[in-house]
């Protein structure tokens, strides 16, 4: 061993070629920390000055070769202001070219996921050949950055401008054929074969029959693009990708940028155009949310592995109460993600239903590609639809999806109750009604939680596991675990009317129904608040949910909360649920519906819902953009702060998360708690103080109000 420390290794082979072996000690994956950097200079001191060295194999120990950089650090390096940002990436550049510039050829052997600073210092190697199992991509941009380890300088001189704008601006893995084919991996193997095929390719290229000099010229020179075909290809492609990514996420036309600013530069100078740029997003707004949101997720998953380890076993059955839109949905994700499922319903109707849609959401994958047509009758064969409760004794948990009434709840849930084992655990997939209250007549209560899908299932990543009052931790536990097990993002949250998510969700539309009571037109609003950063405005939330769902939570969270939820007057949504008017549903609600050439919904604006809106609000008027965001926000912002004062939810991480993977809350924001920190808790303030006159859903809470006299953050901030 020549240099075995806790980070890389050193590792002397055959014919003067040494190993670089990056095994991380104390972490399940490879990532660029600050310690192992100062180890990679280490390593690059004694190979620069080594005797006889003929080549470099640099590989990974672990299963994952290396997932970029240690995000947990981007807080105190960030928060250090611009110099400090280029100073920790100058560093960095400066290894990487170290290691470029070793006078030896260089060959990474890449295993598993090779991210980020993984796949830029990869980029830095002469050869790369990837194992079947590998997958290699620039996710930065995800970030709100850029990639700032010259991943905008070599990979468009290595595998040609449009490659690198796609993969950089998209910042989606790529898998080794695609990688092979666009020149950025030089070979392709099975796993078992990949330390000896780089070692053959190292070979090759110490005894000169594989040149690797001319490979490196060309990372290391301008990029070979004549000054008319690059102004085209630069410019189109920052217009197409802003118009894609939307003028919220700035990073993906920065990177274009960068490349461009970089193209008639050598290496070193377009580094530091790239720095220049990666520092400039790195201290803004949009970087500060996305890197909040990689770690809030970090800390929902250690939350769930923790559940995990103390559940009193694995599920390896479930059942379904119900066929319907969630309990077909719910049986198709367990059955695609490997978990059996008994599909019950109380009519053969119900079951075929239910079946369709999973045979429909198998077909979709087929066509894509994903899964061959010997997956998908696997799959479908783990889902068995039932009308009776056989076999329910040895299911290991069971979720309730039947219609959204307390009384039919109550009924179907005593009944399987019967049916099952001491152990299994019985869910609920309501979405407002209290977990307490529907566990009234059961005879285990501790067995029983909510378990609250968000539709459509398959897509939307949010579970809340909500513990009642009697709810015991293993069942929690067992939730969660299958709620992991589907592939899903547990939060768990304590038991109110409307759980986190809704709770929070009606008092947005409260302010909402107020401002269409006032004479605000709901089209300006849904302009408005999709301008803001939501997917959809709440006149189209409201169509695409179901009008008569919505009115019928609203009466359960008015009859939970009366002082704030509870209203004086007759609603937009009453007025068109008793019109008849139920949304994309029934094509027609605040808009009517069309189908378009793919047979998806859309909307088209109508004078009909105006006019029997116009009883019933004041004549049309026109509010501010400002006057809007403030009306529809500050009734979420001060319920989700209550929500976290009562202990409903445990955390501003898994709030704000719970938001953005359960609503669609505007990422760029970061959710609901980041946004009021970035905002200022002050100007939160302000903007509900000019709301006042309109109810309790606009009065700060002692918490928020505390935030706003002291100046404190409801994140911590970042210590330099």
């Amino acid at each position: 061993m020549i240099f075995d420390g806790k980070a890389f290794k050193l590792i002397p082979l055959e014919d003067g070629i040494v190993e670089l072996q990056f095994d991380l000690q104390g972490e399940s994956v490879n990532k660029f920390s600050m310690q192992a950097m100062a180890e990679l200079g280490d390593a690059l001191d004694i190979l620069e000055s080594h005797p006889g060295l003929s080549g470099l194999l640099f590989s990974s120990a672990k299963e994952v070769f290396i997932v970029g950089a240690d995000i947990n650090e981007f807080g105190k390096v960030f928060a250090g202001g611009t110099d400090a940002v280029k100073a920790y990436n100058g560093k960095t550049n400066a290894l990487f070219s170290r290691l470029e510039d070793l006078p030896v050829p260089t060959v990474v052997a890449i295993n598993g996921y090779c991210l980020g600073g993984g796949m830029e210092i990869s980029l830095a190697c002469d050869f790369r050949i990837l194992s079947h199992k590998a997958k290699i991509g620039l996710p930065e941009t995800k970030l709100g950055i850029i990639p700032g380890w010259g991943g905008t300088v070599r990979l468009p001189r290595l595998a040609g401008l449009d490659v690198a704008i796609d993969w950089i601006a998209s910042g989606k893995d790529q898998r080794p054929d695609a990688a092979l084919r666009a020149g950025v991996a030089d070979g392709v193997v099975a796993p078992e074969k990949l330390h000896d095929a780089a070692i053959k390719v190292l070979r090759d290229a110490i005894s000169g029959s594989l040149p690797y000099l001319p490979r490196r010229q060309l990372k290391k020179s301008p990029l070979r693009i004549n000054d008319t075909e690059g102004l085209l290809a630069f410019e189109g492609a920052k217009m197409f990708i802003k118009g894609q990514a939307g003028r919220h996420y700035p990073a993906p036309v920065a990177a274009v940028q960068s490349m461009q600013n970089g193209a008639k530069l050598e290496r070193d100078a377009a580094l530091a155009v790239e720095t220049e740029l990666f520092a400039e997003l790195a201290q803004g707004p949009v970087a500060e949310s996305l890197v909040g949101l990689f770690l809030n997720d970090q800390l929902l998953g250690k939350k769930a592995k923790s559940f995990i380890k103390s559940a009193p076993g694995e599920v390896k059955k479930a059942a379904v109460l119900g066929a319907g839109i969630m309990g077909g949905g719910i049986a198709y994700q367990s059955a695609y993600k490997g978990t059996p499922v008994v599909m019950k319903d109380i009519a053969t109707q119900g079951l075929d239903l239910g079946m369709a849609e999973a045979a429909k959401l198998l077909n979709k994958q087929v066509t894509r590609g994903r899964i061959d047509t010997a997956k998908m009758a696997e799959v479908l064969n783990r889902i068995q639809p039932t009308l009776s409760y056989e076999g329910f004794g040895a299911v290991d948990i069971v979720v309730e999806a039947v219609v959204e009434n307390p009384n039919i709840k109550h009924a179907v849930l005593t009944e399987v109750e019967k049916h099952l084992s001491d152990t299994a655990v019985l869910c609920s997939n309501t979405s407002t009604i209290s977990i307490d209250f529907l566990a009234e007549p059961l005879q285990r209560p501790q067995n029983f939680c909510g378990m609250h899908f968000f539709n459509p299932v398959h897509a939307m990543p949010l579970v809340e596991v909500i513990r009642g009052t009697h709810t015991s931790d293993s069942a929690v536990a067992t939730t969660v675990a299958y709620a992991s097990a589907l592939g899903k993002k547990p939060v768990v949250v304590k038991d109110c009317p409307g759980f986190l998510v809704n709770r929070v969700l009606f008092p947005y539309f409260a302010g909402f129904a107020m401002l269409l009571r006032d004479g605000a037109d709901f089209q300006k609003v849904d302009k408005v608040m999709e301008r803001w950063g939501w997917p959809m405005g709440p006149a189209y939330l409201l169509d695409v949910v179901g009008i008569d769902t919505g009115v019928h939570a609203e009466s359960v969270m008015a009859e939970g909360f009366p002082d704030r939820m509870g209203k004086s007057f007759k609603a937009a949504s009453d007025v068109l649920f008793e019109a008849g008017r139920l949304g994309q549903k029934n094509e027609k609600g605040f808009y009517n519906y069309a189908p378009d050439k793919k047979g998806k919904p859309q909307k088209v604006p109508t004078e009909e819902s105006y006019e029997l809106l116009k009883p019933h609000c004041a004549a049309l008027r026109d509010f501010t953009d400002e006057d809007i965001i403030a009306r529809m926000m500050i009734p979420m912002v001060t319920e989700m702060a209550r929500c976290l004062e009562e202990g409903i939810v445990a955390s501003v991480a898994e709030a704000d998360m719970a938001l953005v993977y359960g609503l669609g809350f505007p990422p760029f924001r970061g959710g609901v708690f980041r946004w009021i920190d970035q905002a200022g808790a002050k100007v939160i303030a302000e903007m509900a103080s000019s709301c006042e006159t309109l109810g309790p859903l606009y009065q700060l809470t002692p918490g928020l109000q505390k935030i706003v006299e002291t100046g404190q953050t409801y994140y911590p901030k970042a210590e330099v």
